[in-house]
């Protein structure tokens, strides 16, 4: 990616649980009141946003992480004013055009996770052609989430059981397959809300079992790479036991 104030960067933290490195996630929270707060139309906050995803994208392999899942947009969205939800698919439309050169560019793998029947083709086209251009991208596996619910997920998932027993690695199979992520991915090591509020609202219910939650009052567009450090230095002071007393896990 270009322009960042990271070039140099910290260096790098030790990777976390997940096989190749730290699986990151992040509610992206806070657009609509930065925008206010400023006396912008909330359009303007979420074109802000934007710009602080490109910061996050940069600063993330520095700090370990190789799989980064951010919320763009819940199946609950659908209920905002029609006018915003217009704008906001147009805006995910320009970033997959503009961004999509880039991550080939820096070995960015770019997945859209969620449903795709309720978007309109051309943002479909979009994605299909964002994924198989970027396919071949090792450093980073960047997964955004579109019309995402992980109840909804859980529950279509649960539909393709058909009666089987399946473990729970199968059932992971077939909550990828729900969501349009292809094979799965590790679970989530940290989970990042920004914004100031303190809950998942629907997201990646299943994968955040033991995710290690960070919550900070920092509103999304004001988020830079060194508040995506401080979150990652926090994830590495916890002890995390996976349900087991600390000489067992040991």
């Amino acid at each position: 990616m270009r322009g960042s104030e990271n070039h140099g960067g910290p260096a790098p933290l030790p990777g976390g649980s997940a096989q190749g490195g730290l699986h990151v996630a992040i509610i992206m929270d806070g657009n609509g009141r930065w925008a206010r707060a400023r006396g912008l139309p909330r359009v303007a906050g979420h074109r802000a946003g934007a710009q602080a995803v490109r910061r996050t994208i940069e600063a993330a392999p520095k700090l370990g992480i190789r799989t980064l899942t951010l919320y763009a947009f819940s199946s609950d969205n659908w209920q905002r004013p029609a006018q915003e939800v217009s704008t906001l698919m147009q805006l995910f439309h320009e970033y997959l055009e503009r961004e999509t050169p880039e991550c080939v560019k820096h070995g960015i793998r770019l997945s859209v996770i969620g449903r795709r029947d309720r978007l309109a083709p051309e943002l479909r086209r979009a994605i299909q052609r964002a994924e198989e251009a970027t396919a071949g991208g090792r450093n980073l596996h960047l997964r955004i989430a579109v019309d995402y619910s992980a109840r909804d997920a859980i529950v279509r998932a649960a539909h393709r059981v058909n009666g089987r027993r399946i473990g729970r690695a199968g059932f992971a199979r077939l909550l990828g397959e729900a969501i349009h992520a292809g094979e799965p991915v590790p679970d989530v090591d940290l989970l990042i809300r920004t914004g100031g509020e303190q809950r998942l609202s629907d997201f990646l219910l299943w994968e955040c079992a033991y995710a290690e939650l960070y919550f900070t009052p920092r509103m999304w567009p004001d988020f830079e790479g060194k508040d995506l450090e401080e979150a990652v230095r926090e994830f590495h002071r916890r002890e995390r036991r996976f349900g087991r007393v600390l000489e067992a896990a040991g």
